[in-house]
């Protein structure tokens, strides 16, 4: 499953960090974004930088509930981006299952 390495543990601080990855579905969701939403150039780094915090705070991210039950999300660079994933405490490993418009009817946070 993992595609792209985000964040992972740093050999020389004491802190274990998770390693957070990034699905082939993720990535190519991504790509799909900026190609229909005209995102601009600087869109990996943004995502990038909204993920980071997922290393130190795994469980940060809010529940779903339904049929997207056991992963979480958080919100992208932008409110409407969804950052969907899990995380396997044994791994101690965040990964980024897809990424979704949340002004989508079939979003992870629509209610049906």
């Amino acid at each position: 499953m993992p595609c792209g390495l985000v964040a992972s543990s740093d050999s020389k601080t004491s802190d274990p960090m998770a390693t957070v990855v990034l699905a082939e579905q993720a990535v190519a969701k991504l790509n799909d974004l900026i190609v229909t939403h005209s995102l601009p150039a600087t869109t990996r780094a943004r995502v990038r930088a909204s993920l980071e915090p997922l290393a130190t705070f795994p469980l940060v991210g809010s529940k779903l509930v339904g049929r997207w039950q056991g992963f979480r999300f958080i919100l992208g660079p932008w409110p409407w981006m969804l950052l969907i994933y899990d995380y396997d405490d044994v791994k101690d490993e965040v990964g980024v299952v897809t990424i979704q418009d949340a002004r989508s009817a079939h979003a992870a946070t629509s209610q049906r």
